[in-house]
């Protein structure tokens, strides 16, 4: 049997458990949401922002909200979404097929 110190044994314990919780921090599911008429300048910051998620390890909502009568055309929001995934082919694999829900379109992405 081994003589030890019991507060320097629960102290060591109490470290280990704490060091396990941080590095089993799961990645979040970030969301960025769309216009259908949106600038080519705003397009590129919300995609550095995805691309920033993405170097995180995080997964990326990307939802296309329609206003109005922008939903007689939900083509419009398909072209955008391909034209998303065409511009991160290169960091990002798309995980959830586009989607239909109310007013919104999306997917979801993660680090290839």
């Amino acid at each position: 049997a081994k003589i030890i110190d019991w507060g320097k044994y629960q102290y060591q314990k109490m470290k280990e458990q704490q060091k396990n919780r941080r590095s089993s921090k799961q990645s979040e599911l970030k969301q960025m949401r769309f216009g259908l008429k949106i600038g080519s300048g705003d397009l590129e910051i919300k995609l550095r922002k995805i691309r920033g998620f993405l170097a995180e390890g995080h997964k990326v909502r990307i939802q296309i909200f329609y206003r109005g009568r922008e939903m007689a055309h939900k083509e419009l929001g398909y072209d955008m979404i391909h034209r998303i995934i065409d511009m991160l082919e290169n960091e990002a694999v798309v995980e959830q097929q586009p989607q239909m829900a109310g007013r919104t379109l999306s997917i979801v992405v993660r680090r290839k």
